[in-house]
């Protein structure tokens, strides 16, 4: 399948494993390229610039396809090195980067003097605008469907995809409760070229995560998420369960709501440690989306991507096809 996203970035399918905190390792990331999709390493999931360089060489020695590295760029009173983690990556020789949360204006000339190109993480249509403005190569456009960090706009993909090709000229990822082929052709009908997909990556064999994590996916359904952060102005769809609704009962008390309360209950390493590595899926917070209503098992990324396709030509030869022969 060829559409300007596997021109752009190299790749048989227009298939893209997000950036994920704790979970774009080596493993992961080797087996979606190798697969012919795009993996994606998370450059903070490293502890250090160095940290990150050993990683994509680990990852080099998985697989000799195009793969990528995610650099979320935060506000924080002590950020981390951020620019450090971009030369790490660029002198590595990695030649796709994935940049999401601010503006990432300041690295795109270092990026294009190296020939990187560069997909930005939006969650609505003028930051998609903003983006194509200053010059990124496509977007990932998040819809409110999604893990993580949905934007404060809760406009789903249905309308946000519909709404951003109206307006873009560059190419776009569908990305946000995206987990099977029929889902990748809706959405490139809609004007997508590609999909990009966390939630449907973590409950897959090589994903480096605890087997209850994986096996919590395929026991939920589509209602087995929450809302925290809303009265933070910084929503984060997570996993349902009783640390996420102390937190959401926390910011519905009367007042503003006071970080300090929720610190401990949402601390990132909890989750990686508790949830993520330890496999008590209720003892921290950890980030799964709505997608959780259409994972039944847990392949391979081979199996899941070959899948894809078929599900994906399926709806167009023959769903589509049928209704066309029968006007």
């Amino acid at each position: 399948m060829k559409t300007r996203i596997t021109e752009l970035l190299g790749i048989d399918y227009p298939i893209v494993q997000g950036g994920m905190m704790w979970v774009g390792r080596a493993e992961l990331a080797a087996a979606v390229s190798n697969a012919g999709g795009l993996g994606i390493l998370t450059a903070l999931t490293q502890s250090s610039p160095a940290a990150l360089r050993a990683e994509i060489q680990r990852t080099r020695g998985m697989t000799d396809k195009p793969f990528g590295v995610n650099l979320t760029i935060l506000p924080s009173i002590n950020p981390p090195p951020y620019e450090e983690y971009a030369r790490a990556a660029v002198e590595e020789g990695v030649k796709i980067i994935e940049t999401a949360g601010q503006n990432p204006e300041p690295f795109l000339p270092y990026f294009k003097e190296h020939g990187v190109k560069v997909i930005h993480k939006c969650t609505s249509v003028r930051h998609a605008m903003k983006a194509e403005r200053i010059g990124v190569d496509a977007v990932s456009v998040d819809g409110f469907e999604c893990a993580g960090h949905p934007g404060e706009d809760d406009v789903p993909n249905l309308i946000l995809l519909a709404a951003a090709k109206e307006k873009l000229s560059i190419p776009m990822l569908a990305s946000g409760g995206i987990g099977n082929g029929y889902q990748m052709a809706a959405a490139m009908a809609l004007g997508a070229e590609g999909v990009n997909m966390g939630t449907r990556f973590v409950a897959t064999q090589e994903a480096p995560v605890h087997p209850n994590m994986k096996q919590a996916m395929v026991d939920a359904d589509e209602r087995c998420t929450t809302l925290m952060f809303r009265t933070l102005r910084n929503t984060a769809r997570v996993f349902k369960n009783p640390i996420a609704e102390q937190v959401v009962q926390i910011e519905a008390l009367p007042g503003d709501t006071d970080f300090a309360d929720l610190r401990e209950l949402v601390a990132g390493v909890r989750g990686r440690e508790r949830c993520i590595e330890g496999g008590d899926i209720n003892d921290g917070v950890w980030t799964a989306g709505m997608v959780m209503g259409l994972i039944h098992d847990i392949p391979s990324c081979d199996v899941l991507i070959q899948r894809m396709m078929a599900e994906a030509r399926d709806a167009v030869q023959t769903r589509l096809a049928a209704l066309l022969e029968s006007a």
